[in-house]
């Protein structure tokens, strides 16, 4: 028990000083709790519990119940709460990943491995009852997760509400006698496959075709591009940008024609395409040590995230291992716990 106070704290205490609290603000009521032993949320749940004072949990090393698994587990959070209408503020501490739906709108998603981590993110909300979704998982070495909101404004009662998923607009800078342009857009082929963004105000673009992918720009709603390839199942799409190539979700575009017409794309194609020396892509299914040298007693040299894409450069001579290449170390990880996706990997040379 001292062990959750004193890691709740420290955040409790910095919440207190680094936002606005107005009148709703909490960990909500009413919660259901369901365990899954695995880490995608399939099947049965091993385990149900309700929440009445919310989600709040520091479980170390151990597990919600006995008949949960320590590692490699999730869970699924679901509540119905009574919001006044304003913007919220929610706040998310969780290690490992974690996303969040109001009434079923994907609004947050960091669904990958990592240390504690605290994320925000803002809400606008109507008067009345929202249901709320909190997803979780953990793979390895510690579990935890706290989730609370803030109303941090109010929105008038008159006049056209804001609409959800969007925060109400507020007063711009005073104008000046010149404009700085905007950045142009790339130019469109005529004919293309293009997607459009829809269904946020803001989308990351990555470096590869998954949410771990480092961020290497941003489109704005209402903007078009060129989708110049995809990935198998066409849920990740490639654009076309000013200069560059990435990979965005496919959730938040509409595509003008059939995605599937969109050629399949190497996930490095963005990043001069490192598993070039073999044509070999792996992709983890756990989070992984990566080692100095192919054997479990070597030095950790990386901590690489569930769902990485990793190009393999060698394996090893007596089996178990891969050599790969993770943001720019190479090192050896486990063989089990990777997917071949591209290539064969019985060509990769074997050291």
């Amino acid at each position: 028990m001292m062990k959750r106070i004193a890691w709740v704290a420290p955040i409790v205490l910095l919440l207190v000083v680094t936002s606005v609290v107005l009148a709703q603000s909490g960990f909500g009521v009413g919660w259901t709790a369901q365990y899954y032993n695995n880490a995608d949320l399939s099947g049965t749940a091993a385990f149900t519990e309700t929440l009445p004072s919310g989600i709040n949990f520091n479980w170390g090393t151990g597990s919600p119940n006995v008949l949960v698994q320590p590692d490699n587990f999730s869970a699924r959070f679901t509540s119905v709460q009574l919001f006044t209408q304003g913007t919220y503020e929610f706040v998310i501490s969780s290690d490992d990943g974690v996303r969040v739906y109001i009434d079923n709108v994907l609004v947050h998603d960091r669904f990958v491995g990592r240390v504690l981590t605290t994320d925000r993110f803002q809400q606008a909300l109507t008067a009345g009852s929202h249901s709320i979704t909190v997803e979780y998982v953990e793979y390895v070495d510690q579990a935890a997760i706290q989730f609370q909101w803030f109303q941090i404004s109010t929105l008038p009662t008159s006049g056209t509400p804001t609409p959800f998923g969007q925060l109400p607009a507020t007063a711009g800078p005073t104008s000046t006698a010149t404009r700085i342009p905007p950045t142009p857009l790339p130019a469109i082929p005529a004919g293309a496959l293009t997607g459009t963004v829809v269904r946020a105000q803001v989308l990351l673009v990555r470096g590869a075709p998954y949410l771990g992918a480092p961020v290497i720009g941003r489109v704005l709603r209402g903007q078009t591009y060129a989708v110049v390839g995809r990935d198998e199942d066409a849920r990740w799409f490639l654009l076309q940008l000013s200069g560059m190539q990435g990979w965005v979700w496919g959730h938040y575009l509409f595509v003008n024609g059939n995605e599937f017409n969109a050629p399949v794309a190497s996930p490095f194609v963005v990043q001069g395409n490192p598993a070039a020396l073999t044509g070999v892509v792996g992709q983890t299914n756990a989070v992984l040590r990566l080692r100095a040298a192919p054997n479990t007693v070597s030095e950790q040299t990386g901590r690489i995230p569930w769902g990485d894409l990793l190009p393999i450069i060698a394996r090893a001579s007596t089996g178990g291992w891969y050599k790969v290449v993770f943001r720019g170390t190479e090192g050896w990880v486990a063989s089990e716990f990777v997917n071949i996706i591209e290539g064969d990997v019985n060509t990769v040379p074997a050291q």
